[in-house]
Parts: C-alpha cells; structure tokens; sequence
C-alpha cells in the first residue's frame, strides 16, 4: 500500500511501492457529502506527465460529479528518468498503484492518455476495471516518428494497428479522439464494442490552432462533457 506524502486543499498525494519502483498517485477526492460512486485512475503518456490538459481538465471537473480522479505518475516518472521503459514494464507500474485506487471500495475506471491509455486497456480485465477511458489513443506511430531510409523508404514492415488492444479489453470502453491526431484521427478507428468522441481539431495533446475557430478552453469542454456524461450513463459505447 501507500503512504500520504502532501495534502493539500483540493488534493492528497501518495506513494504507493511496485515491482517497478516507487509509483505516485495524485487524488483529486469527489466533493459532496456522499463521498465517490467512482474512482477514474488516468495514467500519462510518454512523452509527459500528470501536467497533461487534458488529465487536469477531468481532475479538475469530474469531482464535482461525484468521480474521485486519481493521477497515477509511473516509477521512471518519479524517478526522474526522460525515456519511458517498455510495455511489460509500464503494466507492472500499473498493477503495483491498483490496491490503492480499489481501496475505497468503489468501483475504478482505468484510463489515460496515449501510452497510458494502453496500459489500462492491456490490465483492464485482469485487474478487475469497471471500465476504460482511453484519451489520445495511438492507433498507430505518427507519419513523423516512423523510421525511413536513407533513399526515403520506410525500414522494415508498417506497424499494424494498436486497435486490438482496445477490442480487447472485455470492459465498456470510450476512446476520446482529437480531430487532427496524427497517431489516429476519430475516422481511422472502428468503434462498435467501444465508443468514441471526437474533440474537433485537437491534436495528440488535446491542442486546438488559434485559427480553428474554437477556443482552447472550448475543446477541452468537449472533452470533460464526453467523459462526464459517458460516466454518468452507464458507461455503454456511445
């Protein structure tokens, strides 16, 4: 289990040991007197931390909807690392934080973003997730990050598509999906056992360019009203 290291006005933070490392998990509680109907765990990506928009956006409103947010920062975050490890390694993060987030007895969303959000879909079933909330799924590499050769071609075989590992996680799940992503834009998924929700515009950080016609603050209301309602409606595939 874990150990409360700071708290704060609207937050608690605690360390929780994994076979992995020291994990931190930031708690942003639900308000009202009845306390949580549910606890969302979002894990961040790889490029980044818990600071993500749009991690603190659902941190930031979903407590006033009866949801306990948990920010889940992975050991080689806490350690001060800048490279993530591998897969295998950011699943056993994961699996060593989930005592702490199922303590209160609720039941958990698992969920984050990108790198993250695959996690959750890879352990969702094993560790008994009620359902997963995947932001900025990365179907596939960016057209950027792929390897070419030196005539321009790209090395080895195209990867294939990450979409089996939301097909695959036996739970209702929601993919929230900015317009522009270049790791997947909303038409290249094929939702039918999980739902999604398109933030127009938005990039792979949930960003929208000044000249989109929508403000910042305007996408990332998008956001937090797709998950807010998709939690407050029994979580089905919308």
């Amino acid at each position: 289990m874990g150990r409360v290291t700071t708290t704060e006005k609207d937050r608690t933070v605690e360390t929780a040991g994994t076979d992995a490392g020291p994990a931190r998990i930031t708690w942003f509680p639900a308000e009202g007197a009845e306390g949580a109907r549910l606890v969302l765990a979002l894990g961040h990506g790889a490029g980044g931390g818990i600071e993500a928009r749009d991690l603190r956006a659902l941190a930031a409103a979903l407590p006033a909807h009866g949801v306990t947010v948990a920010l889940v920062e992975q050991p080689w975050r806490v350690a001060g690392k800048k490279l993530a490890p591998a897969p295998r390694t950011l699943d056993t993060g994961w699996r060593g934080v989930w005592p702490a987030l199922a303590a209160a007895g609720v039941p958990v969303v698992a969920g984050g973003r990108s790198a993250g959000a695959r996690v959750a879909c890879r352990t969702a079933t094993e560790l008994g997730a009620r359902a997963v909330l995947a932001l900025a799924f990365p179907l596939h590499p960016s057209p950027s990050s792929r390897l070419r050769s030196s005539r321009g071609g790209p090395i080895g075989k195209p990867e294939k598509s990450r979409e089996d590992e939301l097909t695959g996680t036996g739970v209702p799940t929601l993919v929230v999906q900015g317009g522009n992503d270049p790791f997947g834009r909303p038409a290249e998924f094929s939702p039918g056992t999980y739902g999604i929700a398109e933030v127009p515009y938005a990039d792979h950080g949930f960003a929208v360019p000044k000249k989109a016609g929508t403000t910042q603050e305007e996408a990332l209301g998008t956001l937090t009203a797709a998950v807010t309602g998709w939690l407050s409606t029994g979580l089905a595939p919308v």
